[in-house]
């Protein structure tokens, strides 16, 4: 014998077809909440950031006219004879980053398009994940591994090659980022519908061709993004360029000789013994402040292209 649960008497029968949603009502604020408390946080620690390096940076030009932040051809805020020429740093820093392009750009986008257009699946899927790994390197090994290994490697083809060089630092640096710009482009061109390639493949076109004038183009936003993202990582890399370009703060393009990069001179006066709040201390905020704006300077452009160059498929 079967007992049958009948409606309660108390409730409406209209009541019936509308469940309680209060508990999901409630969950779903709480999760809205966290959110929100997490962007906030983000914003937070970012306006922090900037705020400090803006109130130091102000201090700094207190007492250093930015006319002579621009034009001093010497970078020596540590000496009796102060002087505070930016571009002796910049300078240094884009050479590497220079060479680091010239490195990764056809490595990481020859590596993408294998990977996407030739490769097996069962190859992809082995071969990306490694060529990922290298991302994960500590940076130090890099510079240790252009330091021991790399320069002099290059010494026995370039006899005036010194033991610290943009040259190795720049080399070693675009296979740090390789992984970076082989990834985002991989990502970019696999992305590309499938139909775009029969199309090209039914007018008669053959794998390459497909590939050079139809792929690539419609990829072409973000690649461009993933390398300008690489260029901001190699222009804010510390560690490489500390052990193998040396610091030496000098003007110039030569890379056979050492240099000294913006982050490679924070990174000199952070740990040395210079006082708070002295000139030589502010100059590190001055000098972050720059290495900031060229980073949003490339930030900025990136978004621009990605926007104005990208390709919506339906």
């Amino acid at each position: 014998m079967t007992s049958e649960t009948s409606p309660s008497p108390s409730l409406p029968l209209t009541d019936l077809w509308r469940p309680n949603r209060q508990l999901n009502r409630r969950i779903e604020l709480a999760v809205k909440s966290v959110f929100a408390l997490f962007a906030f946080v983000s914003v937070a620690t970012t306006s922090g950031i900037v705020l400090s390096l803006i109130f130091e940076t102000i201090s700094f030009f207190q007492e250093v006219p930015l006319w002579r932040f621009l034009t001093d051809t010497k970078w020596t805020p540590l000496f009796a004879s102060a002087q505070f020429g930016i571009f002796v740093l910049i300078s240094a820093t884009v050479m590497t980053s220079v060479i680091a392009i010239v490195v990764a750009l056809p490595l990481g986008l020859l590596s993408a398009v294998y990977l996407s257009e030739y490769a097996p699946t069962k190859v992809r899927a082995f071969l990306k994940p490694i060529l990922e790994i290298l991302a994960g390197v500590p940076t130090v090994v890099f510079g240790y591994f252009a330091l021991l290994f790399v320069t002099p490697i290059l010494q026995q083809f370039i006899p005036g090659l010194q033991g610290f060089n943009a040259l190795s630092a720049g080399l070693v640096l675009g296979v740090s980022i390789t992984p970076l710009v082989a990834s985002l482009s991989e990502d970019a061109i696999y992305a590309v519908p499938q139909s775009l390639r029969d199309g090209s493949y039914a007018l008669g076109a053959t794998k390459r061709e497909t590939i050079v004038s139809v792929v690539l183009p419609a990829a072409l936003s973000g690649i461009v993004a993933s390398l300008i993202l690489a260029i901001s990582r190699a222009i804010g890399e510390t560690m490489i360029v500390t052990l193998a370009a040396g610091q030496n703060p000098r003007l110039g393009l030569n890379p056979f000789v050492p240099v000294m990069t913006m982050t490679a001179y924070i990174v000199q006066v952070s740990l040395g013994d210079t006082p708070a709040g002295s000139l030589a201390y502010k100059t590190i905020f001055a000098v972050g402040m720059t290495l900031f704006l060229i980073t949003l300077g490339l930030n900025i452009f990136s978004y621009w292209f990605v926007r104005r160059f990208r390709e919506k498929y339906e």
